[in-house]
């Protein structure tokens, strides 16, 4: 072939810029797509080959080559794929805008599965540009009689073509990188990246540095394969120790036998797995291997409470593993990590339009050969499709736990305390996934006993109404309010720990509800069940937990209760508190501090959106000082109102309703800590 000049067909001078600052955001990026081409090449020789168009020779090993060269500043990539003719290379290279998948899967679409290749060459292969100054294309088809071709761009819009020296069939591309990317001359570099987006590509990937001195390693002769260069034969003697028998007489015993063994030239090991574990049928693989594959793939040695295997061929192919990792969540970040995959093409991390949200908190990889990609493979295009892909993987999510619940309740409640802020999260912003979810999720309650919501509210005397049943009240209609079932619940057992107590004394329970997640997640069960309402325990004291005024005491009774608000406002030096008298059954208890369930919502919501300088009295009223008339230290109080020592223990009545009601202040716990050594040396005089 006459050597050739032509120019590129491209709409616009400008095309490279774009790929460089567009096209393609990650600089690294480049090495998928020339891995990438590679693969596809070699996937379609071997079609031909089931196909009958081509014989490939028995000791055909499907590979990549990638050569690192510091010196001569060059980066190759080879395949011993489908290869090109001159004619390919001028239609693939030089059009940009057309795919050789294209014509490939037209072609025998009748003959074959149709694959999603992005094809052997097309917009991915200038890629190198981003790093090169210049690139040389060595190709030969595998086609009889075709003639190597070798072809060379220095990024512009001109190239040049002409007889190449190939022997094999396949393609070797060579990068001469630029200045800006001498990196990609550097074996770890490189390494590093091919670990990033090529360690489940299904085609060996070998990585080799160019005038590198020979590796060698010594194996038994048993394990000597055909294709291994011999260096050296090693005969290693039976090594001998001296042990005593069972006569207590030393004597010369054989620890390890006699070994023929060899030194070879070091076997070259493929950078990546071809078949990786979500490839394969779940049948086929093991706890062990799943494990394995999770501290791999996600670095971390914590073992998973349990996981999600996706195998789906219809209505579109998709597979994949779903980790539930153990979180502790005082100490971890709750975000997880979801590798998206395309034909074991790693695209990105955390796809939200294909990953449910919720589900982003888990691990796991997700391989869908069906996705729309955009050329450079890094986003997804707008598509339908998608939003079908995500339903079904949250989905299988709630078949999965759903399925736990009913057949494995005992590991399933053990499971729950973690795995639980995922459930209520993807309730919270999935409308299907909590419908599914609902009869499986659990509370525990203050004596760790598991529960379904349903449970809970025939506990406390309420029938729990299937939202689809409750009939929206018609316009003009007069709205009948119906009685609701509260369920009552704890934040912080620790904390709360002296409401707690009057609660079993009561006889009645509570549900723990400890994480952040918990407080929209039950508003949302109230909007969803609109019979029932949660209350957190100190947000009131129930009735059974008084004792009645009797109607002759009352008068005497308010008087007593003016008294006690009038001397702890003053003690306290707050004109706005708010305190509440009560006769409580438990005497142990003399003073607490409650908070409605409206205002402490309306402060969390406040936290929530950073609203922290407001005023939260404003939004209704703030705790309130319950004090127990049937006290010693409150009846001191009242009969004693005058007394010095009266405002020392009004201060330290309130400080320990406080402090069962939350963390004091810094300055709060200093006065505390000092009064309470004060009040202390009293008793020593």
């Amino acid at each position: 072939m006459a050597a050739k000049k032509g120019n590129l067909s491209i709409s616009s001078e400008n095309i490279f810029p774009i790929i460089k600052k567009w096209v393609y955001s990650d600089h690294d990026i480049f090495v998928r797509e020339m891995i990438s081409n590679g693969c596809d090449a070699i996937t379609k020789l071997k079609k031909l080959d089931m196909m009958g168009e081509y014989q490939m020779a028995d000791d055909y090993k499907p590979q990549i080559q990638v050569i690192v060269n510091p010196e001569e500043k060059t980066l190759k990539f080879i395949d011993n794929g489908i290869g090109m003719t001159a004619d390919e290379v001028e239609e693939y290279i030089t059009q940009i805008a057309f795919s050789g998948a294209t014509e490939f899967l037209e072609k025998y679409k009748d003959k074959t599965t149709e694959d999603d290749m992005i094809g052997h060459f097309g917009l991915g292969f200038y890629s190198a540009f981003m790093v090169a100054d210049e690139v040389h294309i060595d190709t030969l088809s595998y086609k009889e009689g075709s003639a190597p071709v070798h072809w060379v761009s220095n990024g512009g819009t001109e190239y040049e073509m002409s007889d190449g020296n190939k022997e094999g069939v396949g393609t070797e591309i060579t990068l001469f990188l630029n200045d800006d990317s001498l990196e990609f001359a550097n074996e770890y570099r490189v390494r590093e990246v091919l670990e990033k987006y090529c360690s489940f590509m299904p085609v060996e990937i070998f990585l080799s540095k160019a005038n590198a001195e020979q590796e060698y390693e010594t194996i038994d002769e048993a394990d000597l394969k055909e294709d291994d260069v011999v260096v050296e034969r090693i005969h290693e003697e039976a090594k001998m120790e001296e042990k005593e028998n069972e006569n207590g007489e030393k004597e010369m015993v054989e620890v390890s036998p006699a070994k023929d063994k060899v030194k070879i030239n070091k076997r070259p090991v493929a950078i990546n797995d071809i078949h990786p574990l979500w490839t394969k049928h779940p049948n086929e693989c093991s706890k062990e291997d799943y494990i394995e594959f999770y501290r791999k793939v996600f670095l971390d040695y914590k073992e998973p409470l349990f996981w999600i295997h996706l195998n789906m061929d219809y209505p579109f192919n998709l597979k994949g593993i779903l980790y539930f990792p153990k979180i502790n969540t005082e100490y971890d970040s709750i975000e997880g990590t979801i590798k998206l995959y395309n034909n074991q093409v790693f695209i990105a991390d955390n796809i939200k339009e294909v990953i449910p949200e919720f589900l982003m908190v888990l691990k796991g990889v997700i391989d869908c050969p069906d996705l729309p990609l955009n050329v450079s493979r890094s986003a997804l295009q707008n598509d339908g499709f998608v939003t079908k892909i995500a339903d079904y993987i949250s989905k299988k999510v709630a078949d999965k736990l759903s399925g736990m619940c009913k057949t494995d309740k005992e590991n399933y409640e053990k499971y729950w305390d973690d795995i639980s802020p995922f459930i209520k999260f993807g309730c919270l912003k999935d409308e299907k996934f909590c419908d599914k979810m609902m009869d499986y999720i659990l509370f525990k309650n203050i004596d760790h006993k598991y529960m379904t919501l349903k449970e809970c509210v025939e506990e406390n005397g309420g029938t729990l109404i299937d939202p689809k049943d409750q009939k929206e009240e018609t316009e003009g209609e007069e709205k009948k309010e119906e009685p609701k079932t509260t369920i009552y619940y704890v934040t912080d057992e620790q904390q709360q720990s002296q409401y707690i107590n009057m609660f079993r004394t009561q006889g009645l329970d509570a549900v723990i509800l400890n994480h952040n997640i918990d407080s929209p997640f039950i508003t949302q069960l109230e909007q969803r069940n609109q019979n029932i309402q949660f209350q957190r325990i100190d947000a009131d004291i129930t009735e059974s937990a008084k004792e009645e005024v009797k109607e002759e005491e009352k008068e005497n009774f308010q008087k007593t209760a003016d008294t006690l608000t009038e001397v702890f406002k003053k003690a306290l030096d707050n004109d706005k508190l708010n305190v509440k008298v009560e006769k409580l059954k438990d005497d142990k208890v003399a003073s607490m501090i409650t908070l409605s369930e409206q205002s402490r919502r309306m402060q969390e919501m406040m936290k929530m959106y950073g609203m922290t300088g407001m005023d939260p009295s404003m939004f209704g009223t703030d705790s309130t000082l319950t004090l127990n008339a049937n006290h010693p230290l409150v009846q001191f109080v009242v009969e004693n109102k005058d007394n010095e020592k009266v405002p020392v223990i009004c201060r330290q009545l309130y400080d320990l309703a406080m402090l069962a009601h939350k963390p004091l202040s810094p300055e709060e716990m200093t006065a505390f800590v000092q009064r309470s050594n004060d009040i202390m040396m009293l008793l020593t005089k």
